[in-house]
């Protein structure tokens, strides 16, 4: 029989259950307590009204919240691209072209190196509060060097992604039909039983919506869950195809129409909205004050890649969206949790409820708003991954 542990003393519990404590979206409790029995959340409520258990930890007046949900990042790559960045930030623009460096240095890693490099990223993650990260192939772009990521990548996250359409393969490069074929056929039969998301980068210079469709039909037919890289760097029509096929989230949403808006607000469709790529391209902000305005759900988080948005950090992500997407800290931080979570399509994962995993993140300031408030600055004192203390 598992033990119980009861964290107590939190100055300020965000459970995201409305209808505990002040009954907003985040369900604040004050002075209040969780315990944890096994990997699950086994009670939640007022310090003082907890039950008995086994072990007791002190939160001493810090504030807790539901481990980061980080429904988007590309952590199976080699290399990095400080050189690209470096001549970015003295005015060259972002294009999708830069894929195929990282593809190149990618493909010449061994099955170890890309491992190696994927467990530092998650252990770097999880220091920051994130204990539920989804992450995609993409710079392997042949049958083998997907197929060994995705492999890689399913012993470490339930969250998987296939995404051999990131850009199409420089070999065939004049060829986009042939590779749309590839993906859609030998790729996708090595790669789908090693996933649980398909995704394609639905923009110009990648893919268009016709191979898009393609792409999301095939894999969801071979029993993957559609998900859509769309309107990051133009307008274009990744948000409607992403609502027609039921994706779970449409990310980046930067460059949205009234339609657009309209569409992710009338559907199951979560934006996802991926401040680190803005931020490390100097791009136009997503308007997030605009979606939630209009009733959609929206998602943060890191897009941690190597070339538009090398963060890990989801504290940082909520500080940019509070400082530069309209949003409040309340609602950032309901994002980068139960957003995340929404975009995932999880419920067990992004509250602090009974039934829901045990993950939890305990801040050292009496305040989640601390999280934009204080910036860069390292707040996470203690991290519970499926009710094992982690950090």
């Amino acid at each position: 029989m598992s033990s119980s542990t009861v964290i107590t003393n939190i100055a300020a519990l965000v459970t995201n259950d409305p209808s505990l404590g002040d009954h907003s979206p985040l369900g604040l409790v004050r002075d209040a307590a969780v315990v944890i029995e096994g990997d699950r959340v086994a009670w939640t409520g007022e310090s003082s009204k907890a039950p008995a258990t086994d072990n007791r930890v002190d939160a001493e007046g810090r504030a807790a919240l539901p481990g980061f949900v980080d429904s988007h990042s590309h952590l199976l790559f080699a290399g990095d691209r400080t050189e690209e960045f470096n001549a970015r930030m003295s005015g060259r623009p972002y294009s999708a072209g830069g894929i195929r460096t990282t593809v190149a240095a990618t493909r010449a890693a061994s099955d170890a190196e890309l491992e190696a490099s994927l467990t530092r990223y998650l252990a770097e993650a999880l220091r920051q509060g994130t204990t539920t990260l989804e992450t995609k192939s993409g710079y392997g772009l042949t049958t083998a060097d997907e197929s060994r990521a995705l492999r890689v990548a399913a012993r470490h996250t339930d969250e998987v992604t296939f995404l051999g359409a990131h850009i199409v393969a420089p070999e065939l490069a004049d060829d986009p039909a042939a590779y749309v074929d590839l993906v859609t056929g030998e790729m996708l039969d090595a790669c789908a039983p090693h996933a649980r998301w398909i995704d394609v980068f639905c923009e110009k210079g990648a893919f268009d919506g016709d191979q898009a469709r393609a792409v999301l039909t095939a894999g969801r037919a071979k029993g993957l869950r559609p998900r859509l890289h769309a309107n990051q760097l133009s307008y274009g029509p990744g948000v409607q195809l992403a609502v027609e096929l039921d994706a779970a989230s449409a990310d980046h949403c930067t460059h949205l129409t009234d339609a657009d808006v309209d569409a992710l607000a009338t559907s199951r469709t979560v934006a996802t909205l991926l401040p680190g790529a803005e931020f490390s391209t100097r791009a136009q902000w997503p308007d997030a004050r605009r979606l939630i305005d209009a009733g959609a759900t929206v998602a943060l988080s890191t897009d941690c890649n190597p070339g538009s948005s090398f963060t890990s950090s989801v504290p940082f992500c909520i500080a940019l969206a509070v400082r530069d997407m309209g949003m409040t800290p309340d609602e950032a931080v309901w994002s980068a949790t139960a957003g995340g979570a929404a975009a995932l399509r999880r419920d067990d994962v992004g509250r602090l409820v009974p039934g829901a995993y045990a993950d939890l993140t305990l801040l050292d300031a009496p305040s989640h708003v601390h999280l934009a408030y204080r910036p860069g600055v390292p707040l996470v004192a203690a991290v519970w991954r499926r009710g094992v203390r982690k950090v």
